[in-house]
């Protein structure tokens, strides 16, 4: 979900998703399109590579007003097919910023909880937001499921990653660099991520202690903006 931007655009790929997951064969994928639904007219289009280059569309006008066909068609193919699906929607809370999200997301919530064929794993970084979504009482998908809050990523996982990201661009770092760049960051994925990507644009051939700490530099500089946002004020007194 990190670059889809509205209601209509989620559906799209949602409805794009789930027909590719169907099949392995462009053809079925085409058939799917035609005959699945029963009062949208999609708009399919297949490139000179079928295996990336297959698309759908709909009018939006009428994909507003159809939304419930695109939210049930992973049932509706599980049912036909006699298969499971299970649905993975990363970076979920950022449908909250869709415009009439609040009575999308009840939508979602009435069609998604009746599918005897689906599983949905439902997940995203910013956990505060997350929880809002899950926990909260007034929210339509409170208690949709089990919640499960994730550990960080193991200390040894994030050396063998890195060396192995940067011998696959043809560049090097050591164990003991690549374990510093984890524990500067505290093993903090995004941060660790953030803070190998700068190391490795700055690096030529082998990332050293000095090209670590340029891109630490570079690091706390693009994070600073965000960080005094979410500082409040303290309050003083004379």
């Amino acid at each position: 979900m990190f670059s889809i931007s509205s209601k209509e655009e989620f559906l799209e790929v949602f409805a794009q998703s789930v027909i590719r997951a169907s099949s392995g064969k462009w053809q079925d994928w085409m058939s799917t399109g035609k005959n699945i639904f029963k009062s949208l007219m999609p708009k399919l289009s297949i490139g000179t590579s079928p295996d990336t280059d297959f698309s759908i569309t709909f009018d939006w006008k009428e994909l507003n007003k159809y939304s419930d066909e695109i939210l049930d068609l992973p049932e509706a193919i599980a049912q036909k097919k006699g298969v499971n699906y299970i649905i993975c929607i990363d970076e979920f809370q950022n449908l909250a910023s869709f415009v009439g999200f609040s009575d999308f997301e009840k939508k979602m919530r009435s069609v998604w909880q009746r599918q005897k064929s689906v599983t949905y794993c439902l997940y995203g970084s910013k956990r505060h937001m997350m929880t809002e979504i899950f926990n909260s009482p007034s929210k339509p998908f409170y208690r949709f499921g089990d919640i499960m809050l994730l550990p960080k990523i193991g200390h040894i996982k994030w050396v063998t990653f890195i060396c192995k990201s940067f011998s696959d661009t043809n560049k090097q770092i050591s164990e003991e660099n690549a374990e510093r760049l984890a524990d500067l960051m505290k093993d903090t994925p995004w941060y660790v991520q953030q803070l190998a990507h700068y190391t490795w644009t700055l690096t030529q051939k082998t990332a050293t202690t000095k090209e670590i700490n340029a891109a630490l530099q570079e690091l706390i500089y693009a994070n600073t903006p965000f960080i005094r946002k979410k500082l409040k004020p303290s309050a003083t007194h004379n």
